[in-house]
């Protein structure tokens, strides 16, 4: 079967309306939607049934190369293509992928509620006040590389279906369960009410976390960079850091949650 393509010639059609303006309207968000960005995310997002898909628009010269991606689009998710110039037009800048898609965010479920059907041994990753949206969408990435089965987030944390974070995590923000609200204490009492043990990374952690016993429900906390996590969460919780030069300060907390989701990762 023939894919039909719906051909858009002016910039202005309101059948484009959803992707006008990508920039701004990233900062003042869209109203239950989110952008998706470039082959390989718009892979994950129609292989995966958690988020739908409102449409598709891609630039003319990128078509040839998307059949297979072309047959995983559901047939009652319309897709436009535009020339280049059209395409740059609509968004308000270069779109040099010329791949992009709208994606209905649905509603969000709790953070008891996600916690509750994780499965018996389980790992996930909790954030508190992470608000670059490189290094969410890089966490994002590692936690999928490393079988992370959730993230969670308090609502200092930056969005995580903001298209540079979506992009960055290469669509894994849009494959790893995700809840974002309430604060650090929130999230902490959730998962302990749940049984899992919260480990808390930090550079003045009081062991490595090559040495830390785990069980079978594990919770890696991070803060972000700079002030890193409140000294009183530091203090109640199982601390741990990463070992580095004593000359040195710290890792990056995308690279860091790398290191230690690859130590957690089976145990």
């Amino acid at each position: 079967m023939v894919r039909s393509l719906i051909h858009i010639e002016d910039p202005d059609d309101p059948r484009t309306a959803a992707y006008r303006d990508i920039r701004e309207r990233d900062l003042v968000g869209r109203q239950g939607r989110f952008v998706a960005e470039g082959k390989v995310v718009l892979n994950v997002l129609f292989s995966r049934a958690r988020f739908n898909a409102e449409s598709v628009l891609l630039r003319d010269n990128r078509v040839a190369g998307m059949d297979e991606l072309l047959r995983r689009v559901p047939g009652d998710v319309p897709v436009y293509v535009a020339s280049g110039a059209v395409m740059d037009r609509i968004a308000g800048f270069s779109i040099h992928r010329g791949v992009l898609a709208i994606g209905k965010r649905g509603k969000e479920e709790t953070a008891e509620a996600l916690i509750s059907r994780l499965p018996d041994r389980a790992l996930v990753v909790a954030l508190a006040g992470i608000a670059n949206h490189d290094n969410m969408g890089a966490i994002f990435r590692n936690a999928a590389a490393f079988g992370a089965d959730a993230v969670l987030m308090d609502a200092t944390s930056c969005d995580p279906l903001y298209r540079k974070a979506i992009r960055v995590s290469v669509g894994a923000a849009l494959k790893v369960p995700f809840t974002r609200g309430g604060n650090a204490e929130d999230m902490i009492t959730a998962l302990e009410t749940q049984g899992f043990q919260i480990i808390a990374l930090s550079p003045g952690g009081s062991q490595d976390i090559d040495t830390i016993r785990t069980g079978r429900r594990t919770a890696l906390l991070l803060g972000a960079e700079g002030p890193g996590l409140p000294p009183a969460l530091l203090d109640r919780l199982t601390s741990v850091r990463i070992p580095i030069r004593e000359d040195f300060d710290s890792l990056n907390v995308a690279a860091a949650s790398a290191v230690a989701l690859h130590s957690l990762w089976g145990r």
